[in-house]
C-alpha cells in the first residue's frame, strides 16, 4: 500500500496520481489512519498542483465510496433520479422551488444540500426556518420522503460520503477551499452518493458569487461536468449571474415566504423564475421526460400553475416534521423579527451597482449567518423588499427592509445596505442572467 506522505510527495512534485493511490488515501481519511496534518499537505499540494480530469474523477469517486451510496432501484419509483446543485449565492432560492417544481413534473429529487458558507446562505439553514421540519434524518426516512413526495431536501448526514467532511473541515482551515479539483470533488462525491441518474449545476460569478468573474466560474462547470460526466453522472452546468441578489429577499424565513409565494402564484420574482424554469428544462430534458425545451418549458408552467408544485413541496415539509398547513398559514408559522426598518435611498436616480457580498454579510452580521460552524442562526432576520439593478428611485424611497433583532442592529445593517447600494442618474446595462451553458466536451 502506498505510503500517504508518498502520496503527497509526488502531487507536490507534479507528478499525476494513479487511482490507486487516491483511493487509499481517501481510505485512510475516512478510517482516521491519515492524520490532519498530511490531509492538510495534501490538500496544499493539490491547490498548488491542480489535477487532471482523471485524478479528479477518481478522487470524486474515491469519495462517494467512503460511506452508503443510495440505489433506488429498490425503492419502485416511477420517474428518474435528478438533482441541482449552486455553488452559493445571496437570494439564491432556487432549490425550494425547483425541486418540488421537478417531482410535479415526474422526476424524483433527493437533494443532498449544505449550509451557509461565508456570505451565501444555505438551503437546509432555509429549510430549518420551517417549524419542525428535519434536515438530519436516517437514510430510510430519506428514502421514504423521495419515494412519496417526489422530493426531500435533507443534509449529507455521516453516512454519505465521510471523507468529505474531514477533507473540507481542514481545507477551511488552510486556505484551500478555493481549489477546483476539492470543490469539484466535495460537490460531486455527496451527489454521486445520492445516486442520481442525472444532474445540473448552478455556477454563479459576480460581486456576490466565490467565482468573482466568468473565467474562474467557467473553469470550475468545466470541471465539475467533465468529472461528473467521467464518473458515469450526466451532468450539465449554467453559469449565472450573482451580481446582484437573485430573489428580492435575503434571510432564511423570508426566502421561504419568498419560495412560498412564488410556488402559489402569489409573486412571482423575474430573476428568480428565469433561473428555476431554465434548471427544469435542462433536467427535464436530461432526464427524457420532455421533447424538447418547449415542451419542457410548457410542463413546468403547467406544474407551476396547476398548484401541483406547492403540494409536493408541502408534501415534503410534512413528510420531515413540518407542519401541514405550511402554505396556508406561513404568516403564523414562519417566525418574524421584532425590528423592522426601512432604507431609504439617499438620492433619486437609477440603482446603478450592488455589493451583492455586503448584503449577505449584513444578514450574517444580523444573525441570519454564521461567523464560526458553531455559530447559531436566527431564523427571522434578514433583508426584503430588495431593489433590483436598474430600477428608478425617488429620494427617501425604501431600497430595502431590514428585519433584525434588536433596533441596534437593525440600524447597523441600514447603514450597510444603504453603502451597498450605488444610486446614479444613469445605470449600466446588465449583462445575461445566464451567461452560458457547460456541457461535456466530446471527442
Amino acid at each position: 500500500m502506498t505510503l500517504a506522505q508518498e502520496t503527497i510527495r509526488r502531487k507536490r512534485d507534479g507528478l499525476r496520481l494513479a487511482d490507486t493511490e487516491i483511493r487509499a488515501f481517501v481510505e485512510g481519511i475516512a478510517r482516521g489512519d491519515v492524520s490532519d496534518a498530511q490531509i492538510a499537505a495534501f490538500a496544499m499540494a493539490t491547490c498548488w498542483r491542480g489535477m487532471a480530469t482523471p485524478e479528479a474523477v477518481a478522487l470524486t469517486l474515491a469519495m462517494r465510496d467512503s460511506g452508503a451510496v443510495l440505489d433506488w432501484r429498490e425503492a419502485d419509483l416511477h420517474g428518474p433520479v435528478v438533482d441541482k446543485h449552486s455553488t452559493g449565492g445571496i437570494g439564491d432560492t432556487v432549490s425550494l422551488v425547483l425541486a418540488p417544481l421537478l417531482a410535479a413534473c415526474g422526476c424524483h429529487v433527493p437533494m443532498v444540500s449544505g449550509r451557509g458558507l461565508g456570505h451565501t446562505g444555505g438551503t437546509l439553514d432555509k429549510l430549518e426556518a420551517i417549524p419542525g421540519y428535519a434536515v438530519d434524518v436516517p437514510l430510510d426516512v430519506f428514502r421514504r420522503v423521495v419515494r412519496e413526495a417526489g422530493v426531500a431536501i435533507v443534509g449529507a448526514g455521516p453516512a454519505l460520503a465521510p471523507a468529505d467532511r474531514r477533507l473540507y473541515a481542514v481545507r477551511d482551515l488552510t486556505a484551500t477551499v478555493e481549489s477546483i479539483p476539492l470543490i469539484t470533488a466535495s460537490i460531486l462525491s455527496k451527489k454521486l452518493a445520492a445516486g442520481l441518474q442525472a444532474l445540473a449545476l448552478d455556477v454563479k460569478f459576480g460581486n456576490g458569487a466565490f467565482m468573482r468573474d466568468l473565467a474562474s466560474a467557467r473553469a470550475l462547470a468545466r470541471s465539475l461536468v467533465e468529472t461528473g460526466c467521467g464518473a458515469g453522472l450526466p451532468t450539465e452546468a449554467l453559469l449565472t449571474d450573482m451580481n446582484e441578489p437573485l430573489a428580492p429577499a435575503a434571510g432564511n424565513a423570508l426566502e421561504v415566504h419568498v419560495a412560498i409565494r412564488h410556488l402559489r402564484g402569489d409573486e412571482r420574482s423575474a430573476r428568480l423564475d428565469e433561473v428555476v424554469r431554465a434548471f427544469g428544462i435542462t433536467l427535464l430534458r436530461q432526464a427524457r421526460l420532455a421533447r424538447d425545451d418547449d415542451d419542457a418549458r410548457a410542463r413546468l408552467a403547467r406544474a407551476l400553475d396547476s398548484g401541483a408544485a406547492a403540494e409536493r413541496f408541502a408534501r415534503m415539509v410534512s413528510g420531515l416534521g413540518g407542519p401541514t398547513d405550511l402554505l396556508e398559514r406561513a404568516d403564523q408559522l414562519l417566525p418574524a423579527a421584532p425590528v423592522v426598518r426601512e432604507v431609504a435611498a439617499a438620492a433619486g436616480g437609477v440603482v446603478a451597482a450592488i455589493d451583492t457580498r455586503a448584503l449577505g454579510l449584513a444578514v450574517v452580521e444580523l444573525g441570519g449567518g454564521r461567523r464560526r460552524a458553531e455559530d447559531r442562526i436566527d431564523p427571522a432576520v434578514g433583508l426584503a423588499g430588495l431593489a433590483p439593478l436598474g430600477m428608478r428611485v425617488e429620494p427617501g424611497q425604501p431600497l430595502a427592509l431590514v428585519h433584525a433583532a434588536t433596533a441596534a442592529a437593525a440600524n447597523a445593517a441600514v447603514a450597510t445596505v444603504q453603502a451597498a447600494y450605488a444610486v446614479s442618474d444613469t445605470a449600466a446595462s446588465p449583462g445575461p442572467l445566464i451567461a452560458g451553458r457547460i456541457v461535456r466536451e466530446q471527442g
